[in-house]
């Protein structure tokens, strides 16, 4: 082998090990949150793959100050006026509802959402229970739903969080 084809062998070979990287890491879905009737809830919801997690960015206002539960839905369809079309909590392994920071929950359990004051709330946390993309656990066309109430964490199946008043398809961007 010369030295010109084992270097372009080599730059070939970075190039698609870059490339293949770039696409792993680099996997993103977002969300488009409307109200549903008589909310003025909104917002986005970002997805972004980090080696076998995924970060999860939300930016929504119109909440009344608090907390509210924050899940992510079986379905892709906010059709309904009240986001029922959405179905139950995301949960392929069949577990139980619960904190996503201890112990056994539903894939599709979050963190709360806490909204100040004047009624918005920002949340960036890192999920390994989720993918984008691939596998029994993508989200990519499903929905995200914002609850009236807080999670208590404890109630099944959805945690006691009261009416959906914002709901989002989750699509790969």
């Amino acid at each position: 082998m010369t030295v010109g084809h084992a270097f372009k062998w080599a730059a070939t070979a970075l190039l698609i090990a870059g490339c293949a990287s770039m696409g792993a890491a680099g996997s993103r879905a977002t969300a488009a949150l409307a109200p549903t009737a008589g909310n003025s809830t909104a917002g986005t919801v970002t997805f972004t793959r980090n080696g076998d997690r995924v970060r999860v960015v939300a930016e929504i206002s119109g909440l009344a100050a608090g907390a509210h539960g924050f899940h992510i839905h079986e379905k892709g369809d906010c059709s309904a006026s009240d986001a029922t079309s959405a179905g139950g909590h995301f949960n392929p392994g069949n577990q139980p509802h619960g904190n996503p920071a201890a112990g056994a929950h539903h894939a599709g359990d979050m963190p709360l959402l806490i909204a100040d004051a004047s009624g918005n709330a920002t949340i960036d946390v890192t999920l390994s229970t989720i993918s984008i993309g691939s596998g029994a656990n993508d989200i990519v066309g499903r929905a995200v739903v914002i609850h009236k109430d807080p999670d208590d964490f404890k109630t099944q199946p959805a945690g006691n969080s009261g009416a959906r008043i914002a709901c989002g398809v989750i699509v790969a961007a």
